[in-house]
């Protein structure tokens, strides 16, 4: 492949994570024992119950660090982890849980809600590791074990047959059954695999992109199991496919990366983190052999996934990370091919600020389907938008958008099915409990110097020097409803606040202690307004009827009028098609 010429010694790097886990280590339960962490579901753990727990996936991963050190007083302390792990793994075929394993040695499989079967891909494919580069160094017995449950673990993987549009796992999956498949001489696993992969591919080409798309956390991923794939399979077809698949996934972070900000350019159809996170940045550090480099507080943050997997991104991107210039993409990222709908991706980027924005998505909390970062004096500020059901972002909310350069129409809409703080586990069947509900514009990252008012249905921010102008075009929730024209400029006013190091300009749709919202029984719940960044705004036309609203400004091609006008129309009654 081509890559660059002087790789990062990973080698320092993951002593380093084991030191930084040794504190971490029960020689009890001979596992890591960790702060309780989770995003909110799958366990019914709490911190305050469990402020600290014995994960499983974590603990091997440790124990493929001890053995990738190559340290003998390490042995038997990573056999000793691999067999209590291997313990909790479900092997009775009869069960509906056979093949995985639970987060947490507090929590049996029985009592999580529900299991996760990704768990099956994210235990697995550390234990074929371990066989595959330390098999020789294991105890009989414990080899055996092993064996065993990757055995299991792919049975439960092939079961379940995830589809491609499920990236992350999809590839997780494909690498434990063909690596297994080869390393036992399993020809059905390795069958398997290699056509879960091809399958994967067949979809992205026809997509164009990876399913999660932009991905700041899954992107990583992806191109760290596509490498370990390209660098452990005996299959010249899937070193081929892997190797195409790689450089699609490096093309699209290297285009997304804001050299001026040192941010990962939106939209993300899937994120944890607003701001890239430590990892995110030591990742890129190192799979660019530090053309791009951070500053780290403390020691550079380490992955011990990333060893041995041959992470580099190709030298025909690098480019991408260091010079700042104008980029407009515009991207295709998710078809339903029963219904037709589409969903696009734009970004556009100046040396002085990235705009990135979903023509469709719902507003998952691991969602940024609207995300501006800004050059803020050398430090990144940004901008993004949220719906909050009292204070926790809001699924069954819909984004749509239209966008020309870096003027933006806004519309979001409402869902009568969809979930409430997760897209399928919480649906919220017409209604919710709320004693707040707003939609926010939030500012943060750096805010020094940033000015920022409202006034009635406009706010405005000064950012790096660089005007935000967002204003209220239409709003309409349950019995109020109102257009915020020149006549209605009271009718739904901008919020501002400041807390917790942000600058939030809100608009307040329902604020009722102990009260619910209906909307299946709303005529209307939709609100629309206009975002525009570094220029004048242009004059945008609203008209609104019993069943949707439309808004539309003139669109120009190389700064000249032209006739095809930028639009954007949306339902004004709640649906129940949930966005796919």
């Amino acid at each position: 492949m081509d890559k660059t010429d002087n790789p990062i010694d990973h080698k320092p790097l993951l002593l380093g994570k084991i030191q930084y886990w040794e504190p971490f280590f029960d020689p009890e339960e001979n596992m890591l024992k960790l702060p309780f962490h989770s995003p909110g579901y799958h366990t019914t753990l709490t911190a305050e119950e469990f402020p600290l727990v014995h994960p499983t996936y974590p603990s091997l991963l440790y124990a493929l660090a001890l053995l990738d050190s190559g340290l003998l007083e390490y042995a038997e302390r990573a056999f000793d982890t691999i067999d209590k792990v291997i313990s909790l793994q479900d092997q009775n075929a009869a069960h509906h849980t056979y093949g995985i394993w639970p987060w947490f040695y507090e929590e049996p499989l029985a009592k999580m809600s529900p299991p996760d079967w990704n768990w099956a891909d994210f235990c697995g494919k550390q234990l074929v590791q371990i066989e595959v580069r330390h098999g020789y160094k294991l105890p009989k017995e414990l080899r055996e074990r092993i064996r065993q449950a990757v055995f299991c673990a792919c049975d439960a993987i092939i079961k379940r047959d995830v589809g491609p549009n499920y990236t992350n796992i999809a590839l997780m999956g494909a690498f434990v059954t063909l690596i297994s498949g080869e390393t036992y001489k399993r020809r059905d696993f390795a069958d398997y695999g290699l056509r879960r992969l091809e399958k994967l591919h067949a979809f992205t080409n026809q997509l164009g992109t990876f399913h999660e798309f932009n991905s700041p956390t899954y992107s990583v991923i992806a191109i760290t199991e596509l490498s370990k794939m390209y660098a452990m399979t005996a299959s010249a077809q899937a070193k081929a496919v892997a190797e195409d698949l790689l450089d699609g996934a490096w093309r699209m972070v290297a285009e997304h990366f804001h050299p001026a900000t040192k941010q990962w350019s939106g939209p993300h159809s899937r994120s944890y983190s607003t701001l890239l996170t430590d990892m995110a940045k030591s990742f890129l550090q190192i799979a660019t052999d530090g053309r791009v480099a951070f500053a780290f507080e403390k020691e550079q943050p380490y992955d011990a996934e990333w060893f041995g997997s041959g992470i580099r991104c190709p030298h025909k991107f690098l480019s991408y990370f260091t010079q700042s210039e104008d980029r407009h993409l515009h991207q295709l990222y998710s078809r339903n091919e029963q219904t037709g709908q589409q969903k696009w991706a734009t970004t556009y980027m100046t040396p002085s600020f990235a705009i990135g924005v979903s023509s469709e998505e719902i507003m998952w909390n691991q969602t940024r389907p609207l995300l501006v970062y800004f050059d803020n004096g050398g430090e990144a500020a940004y901008l993004k938008l949220r719906v909050l059901h009292d204070g926790y972002d809001y699924c069954s909310a819909v984004l749509n958008s239209r966008v020309e350069g870096s003027q933006l129409l806004l519309g979001i809409r409402f869902l009568t099915d969809g979930g409430d703080t997760h897209p399928s586990l919480d649906r919220i069947k017409g209604s919710i409990a709320a004693s707040d509900f707003r939609v926010r514009i939030e500012l943060g990252g750096c805010l020094d110097h940033v000015d920022a008012e409202v006034n009635g249905e406009r706010a405005q921010a000064i950012i790096g020097g660089c005007k935000v102008a967002l204003r209220t075009l239409f709003a309409a929730f349950g019995a109020g409803t109102g257009a915020c024209d020149d006549k209605r400029s009271d009718s739904w006013k901008w919020e501002l606040t400041r807390s917790n190091g942000m600058i939030c300009f809100d608009l307040i749709l329902h604020d009722d202690e102990d009260s619910r919202i209906d909307f299946e029984a709303m005529g209307k719940a939709a609100v629309l307004f206009s975002l525009v960044i570094g220029e004048a705004e242009s004059e945008v036309a609203v008209v609104s009827s019993e069943d949707a609203v439309e808004a539309s400004f003139e669109s120009k091609r190389n700064g000249v009028p032209n006739n095809d006008p930028i639009k954007l129309s949306i339902a004004l009654k709640p649906a129940s098609s949930p966005v796919s």
